[in-house]
């Protein structure tokens, strides 16, 4: 009468199946198969390369304590079974000992899962330690940085890409393995259990979660995916809103815009507010609506299936503790994704995000030296062939056909009217930007050091600060206070107590004192040539000529990008740039 029943059962729930898969396949085949390329296109990077032996000895460690601890967890659910068998046919001495032998499963169970999780958690660790080392290599390649903050939007806010995303790629990655091992084992140790005490057990479970995976994929996994996706988007954006008014805290107290600020970032957070509404709604309501209906349908099951034999004496009352057990343990365990259905979305979104800015950089690599317009030639010189600069999105021509040579020791001088293509000479001259045509004659850029108007003040000290770009300089303090000296800023040391004290300098210097800085940093490095950019517009005329007079001295080649008619005495060569694309030499 049973296996009639569970035979017509499962004809239905078949043909039920088959219909509801048909519709959805190709949308979720393609949905599925996207995340798992992606998710290997970065996981072989770590699991395939360099460290390979290490990660996958430490993994195979976690696998032994996953066994140990599947076998643990078999052998408490026999004891368990034994317990109840054992009261209730009131056997003390069975009892007491099986009260025993749980208390000392249940303290080795306790080592097993402190030891692996603590090992999963290694792994990750490292695992995060290699991406996030090898991210930053190609984020740094090419100056891949440049492109994406100045170029490319679509690949928004990549400092969470490569802190938070990675860590929540390593870290769940690890640990939806971790599951998935422990859920292979746990079914192959438990369903010999449940076969044992009747196969329709088994073939309940097989029905059970083919519906529960398929209900989930196919009704929550696109929509939470995708929400969980703009809410990493949209609270990177909140985050970003919040740096740039700390950045920009007293240009924005001069215009007193607060008021615009305000309802800027408010409207932002309501994005925010909105979108995570909706992932409220579809996770916490429609799917945990099903999950827990259907979670607990494993704690009836087996009743159902073996109660006419309880009741009629053919099997043991603890039997039906033992099958409960199993049951919900190899139930839990295929049905994976259902129970933690919410964070598999989160992952997918994580793994998408993480999977785009990876492939950014790889193109970004392999794409900078063919899409070069502009010829960069690597010779001892400074000279400009032809030279035609456009916008990097080729809708305006700066200037055209700009052609001079500086020899050792000359300077030049970049004058004109505003947008007319000053500084972007200076951007073509560093390799910034490659939009034009003609050729450029330079050395290599260690060469060369370029000061823009407003200095980088890295976190650091006074002495890195100083000796900036280099991180080492063989140079005493004594000879960094005497170029301190030479650019005015002889009581800098003596303010803050010394040259190894950390602040946040782009905060408490003026522009104008970040400027002199800038040019004790051009006299500690006597680069061959230097690039400035208006690099003494926020100084007082007797301050820029001290700092130029010093340049002079140095005998370093020199480009100036300004305005000051007072700048032309310190340039053997003028070059006037117009709006109209020309450029008049002098």
């Amino acid at each position: 009468m049973l296996n009639s029943y569970t035979s017509r059962f499962s004809k239905k729930i078949w043909s039920q199946l088959k219909s509801l898969t048909l519709i959805n396949h190709i949308k979720m085949n393609g949905f599925k198969l996207r995340a798992v390329s992606q998710f290997w296109a970065i996981a072989k990077l770590y699991w395939l390369g360099n460290e390979k032996r290490g990660a996958i000895s430490l993994l195979g460690l976690l696998a032994i304590l996953l066994f140990a601890n599947t076998q643990v967890k078999v052998f408490l659910n026999t004891v368990q079974g034994n317990l109840i068998s054992a009261l209730s046919v009131r056997n003390s001495t069975g009892f007491w000992q099986g009260i025993t032998v749980a208390f000392a499963g249940i303290v080795i169970f306790g080592f097993l899962n402190s030891g692996y999780g603590y090992l999963r958690e290694i792994i990750g660790l490292y695992w995060r330690k290699w991406l996030t080392h090898d991210l930053l290599n190609q984020y740094f390649q090419n100056r891949a940085f440049y492109e994406l903050s100045n170029f490319d939007k679509e690949i928004d806010n990549p400092d969470q890409r490569i802190s938070e995303d990675v860590a929540n790629f390593c870290q769940q990655s690890i640990g939806f393995l971790v599951n998935c091992l422990e859920s292979i084992l746990v079914v192959i140790a438990f369903s010999v259990i449940l076969w044992s005490i009747s196969p329709n057990l088994v073939i309940a479970l097989i029905l059970y979660s083919i519906l529960a995976y398929t209900i989930t994929i196919v009704f929550y996994g696109k929509k939470l995916t995708q929400l969980n996706i703009e809410q990493l988007r949209k609270e990177a954006n909140f985050r970003f809103s919040l740096v740039r008014i700390r950045e920009n805290s007293e240009s924005i107290a001069f215009y007193n815009g607060i008021s615009q600020e305000e309802n800027k970032v408010k409207f932002i957070f309501n994005q925010v507010f909105n979108n995570f509404k909706k992932l409220i709604l579809w996770s916490e309501v429609y799917l945990n609506v099903f999950k827990y209906q259907f979670g607990y349908l494993p704690w009836i099951i087996p009743a159902l299936i073996l109660g006419n034999q309880i009741l009629s004496g053919e099997t043991e009352v603890g039997k039906i503790t033992e099958a409960g057990g199993a049951f919900g343990q190899v139930a839990f365990s295929v049905n994976l994704i259902m129970y933690q259905f919410e964070k598999f979305t989160k992952f997918a979104a994580a793994i998408n995000r993480l999977y785009v800015f990876h492939e950014y950089l790889q193109k970004s690599r392999k794409s900078t030296a063919d899409n070069s317009n502009i010829q960069i030639l690597k010779e001892n010189r400074l000279a400009f062939e032809n030279l035609t600069v456009q916008t990097p999105n080729y809708e305006k021509t700066l200037f055209q056909n700009l052609s001079l040579e500086l020899q050792a020791g000359q300077s030049l001088l970049v004058m004109g009217d505003s947008g007319c293509g000053k500084s972007s000479l200076l951007r073509v001259l560093a390799g910034l930007w490659n939009s034009g045509t003609g050729v450029i004659v330079r050395p290599e850029l260690e060469e060369i050091l370029f000061l823009p108007q407003r200095p980088y003040m890295i976190l650091g000290t006074l002495r890195e600060q100083l000796i900036y770009p280099h991180s080492n300089a063989n140079i005493s303090d004594e000879e960094l206070d005497r170029i301190i000296k030479l650019v005015n800023l002889s009581d800098l040391a003596a303010r803050f107590e010394g040259l190894d004290i950390e602040k946040d300098w782009s905060e408490i210097l003026s522009l104008g004192e970040q400027q002199r800085l800038a040019f004790a940093r051009l006299l500690i490095t006597q680069p061959k040539y230097a690039i400035l950019d208006e690099a003494t517009s926020a100084l007082d005329v007797k301050n820029e000529e001290k700092l130029y007079n010093l340049l002079i001295d140095i005998e370093t080649t020199f480009i100036s990008v300004g305005h000051r008619p007072t700048l032309k005495k310190y340039h053997q060569i003028v070059v006037n740039l117009s709006a109209s694309g020309h450029s008049t030499g002098v």
